[in-house]
């Protein structure tokens, strides 16, 4: 019972720290991920020791690992993996072997190894990056619908999805004989847990939440919906695999259903409570004193790492046709080391791969990467845009920012410019075309130009917020320009840019959070509209209605608050 207490008392300890040091970052401008990490750092063996029992907290911590990559499967449908395949499977393939490559070959030609074989090893632990922090930090940013953000987590995706085949291999990385072997039998394992997940998610998952949904039972539903997620983790844990391969395959399996949005709801609190676990349980691998000791040369490690592979990525990623934008964003975001490079360093020095003095140097490095990821999606941007200023650096990259994808007609003129074609921006092209306007489509999604070239609306392909892709919307001629991006940061730069080459230019922008709408209208938007606020809008209008009000008492309700920006109804006003 003492024990049992003592696991409360530590979860309980764990949680509030979290939330404080969360609160702490929040209140810095920070993203929270960086409050979780410190608040493990400082309850951890290496600071304030206030827990009794990390490893059991640590086991918790994989649970917020497959809810995280549990929610993701179901946001992120089949139809969008499909969309990704070439450079989640290709570029993932290069990533990993150039890497593993560039790694075995600097370590040997400096000497921190004594053969070839450790120089590999090292380079399969570096090349995995982390698919939880890099989730986390995109939620938080509202960019895991971008297209940046769906290529990374597709390279992510397939990185964890090759572990199982790095487990497999590493105790006979000494015995070549043995090595073909040993990754064949990990295919297969591979190929039949995906054999059986499909075969289950088409025949009997759909099946399962349907009977358990018509119960009306919340309990039973939630319950069906964590031993799912939970219940595949742990058959791909078993098989060898990643647990996180294993969860993301199980919301894969609900995403195709009716009942998706409901399963994701109930999962979302769940999620968040245990993802705070696991982010605090990396911060207390951090010990400070050897960080302190070592500084320079895990200092000098972190550098190198995080440059080199984000060196390594940028190449793959533009052979794949991606612009220079989605390039730098996707190698700024995943050039960390993973989480689960804990586990393959680990098994190295047991198989005294590496020395204990390697093995510490690694977990210091990996920790501290991990800890700069969210401070590195967030200068993103920014370095993006200083770059983009340089005249020399601009002109040698055009090539890779130049829409060469286009259907526009020559004298276009008095149209309506619409950047992003996701849902919102679909039901606004409609809208316009239903009226007669004219209307041209910024998008760089290859599915979403497939539908609007089937239905012979005028687009470019290339990214919105692009001065390149910009100069040839003829916004000197538009009537109007709606901005439907999924990417807040897109969003401000394409208003920029927008009002740059057209200052009369009438722009109406859709906002993600509470706190853009006073900033885009600052900009220059003529209208910001909130999609949350605009529904409850109509639902208090419809309610209105019920209760008896007059249609003009509801529509000056109506116009009142959005002349005045939904000051009067935003949270906390």
């Amino acid at each position: 019972m003492a024990a049992e207490h003592g696991l409360i008392l530590d979860f309980t300890t764990v949680l509030g720290a979290s939330a404080f040091g969360g609160y702490l970052a929040n209140r810095l401008r920070q993203p929270v991920l960086l409050g979780y990490l410190v608040a493990g750092l400082a309850l951890g063996p290496y600071g304030l020791k206030l827990l009794s029992d990390v490893p059991r907290i640590q086991s918790l911590a994989s649970i917020g690992v497959a809810f995280l990559l549990f929610a993701l499967g179901v946001e992120f449908s089949l139809t969008e993996l499909k969309r990704v395949k070439d450079i989640a499977i290709k570029g993932s393939l290069l990533q990993i072997g150039l890497t593993t490559a560039l790694v075995a070959f600097l370590t040997i030609a400096l000497g921190w190894v004594d053969n070839f074989t450790q120089g590999i090893f090292l380079g399969v632990v570096l090349s995995l990056s982390s698919t939880a922090v890099v989730l986390k930090t995109l939620s938080e940013r509202g960019e895991t619908n971008t297209l940046h953000g769906q290529v990374m987590l597709a390279i992510l995706i397939a990185q964890d999805l090759a572990l199982g085949l790095m487990l497999a291999f590493l105790p006979v990385l000494n015995q070549p004989e043995r090595l073909a072997w040993a990754i064949s039998m990990a295919l297969l394992k591979v190929l039949l847990f995906l054999g059986l997940a499909i075969a289950f998610g088409r025949w009997i998952v759909p099946k399962l939440i349907s009977n358990v949904a018509t119960t009306e039972s919340t309990e039973l539903f939630v319950l069906t919906v964590i031993a799912l997620c939970l219940g595949v983790a742990l058959v791909t844990a078993k098989l060898g695999l990643s647990i996180e391969m294993g969860a993301f395959v199980a919301g894969l399996m609900v995403s195709e259903i009716d009942h998706a949005d409901h399963a994701l709801a109930k999962v979302l609190p769940l999620r968040d409570t245990f993802a705070c676990l696991f982010f605090a349980s990396i911060g207390m691998l951090i010990d400070p004193v050897a960080l302190i000791q070592n500084l320079g040369l895990v200092l000098g490690l972190v550098t190198l790492v995080m440059l080199g592979k984000a060196i390594v990525l940028m190449p793959i990623i533009l052979k794949f046709g991606y612009s220079l934008k989605t390039t730098i964003l996707t190698s700024l975001g995943i050039n960390q080391i993973g989480e689960f490079s804990f586990v393959l360093a680990l098994a190295g020095l047991q198989l005294q791969l590496i020395s204990e003095r390697t093995y510490l140097l690694l977990l210091e490095t990996t920790a501290i990467t991990l800890v700069l990821t969210p401070i590195s999606l967030n200068i993103a941007p920014q370095l993006l845009e200083r770059l983009t200023q340089l005249p020399f650096f601009a002109k040698s990259l055009r090539q890779f920012t130049e829409p060469n994808i286009l259907s526009i007609p020559e004298t276009i003129s008095d149209h309506v410019v619409v950047a992003g074609y996701g849902r919102v921006g679909q039901v606004i092209v409609n809208i316009l075309l239903n009226q007669g306007y004219i209307v041209l489509v910024i998008e760089n999604s290859e599915t979403a130009i497939q539908r609007l070239r089937m239905q012979r609306i005028p687009y470019i392909f290339g990214d919105a917020d692009s001065e390149l892709v910009l100069e040839k919307t003829h916004l000197e001629t538009a009537k109007a320009l709606a901005i439907a991006l999924p990417d807040p940061a897109s969003s401000r730069l394409l208003l920029k840019r927008a009002l740059a080459l057209a200052p009369k230019l009438d722009v109406i922008a859709r906002s993600h959070h509470d706190n853009e709408i006073d900033l885009l209208t600052q900009m220059g938007a003529k209208e910001v509209v909130q999609p949350e606020f605009e529904a409850a809008l109509q639902l208090g209008a419809h309610l209105l209605a019920t209760l008896g009000a007059a249609k003009n008492q509801i529509d000056q309700v109506i116009t009142d608050i959005r002349s005045d920006r939904y000051r009067s109804i935003r949270p906390g006003r």
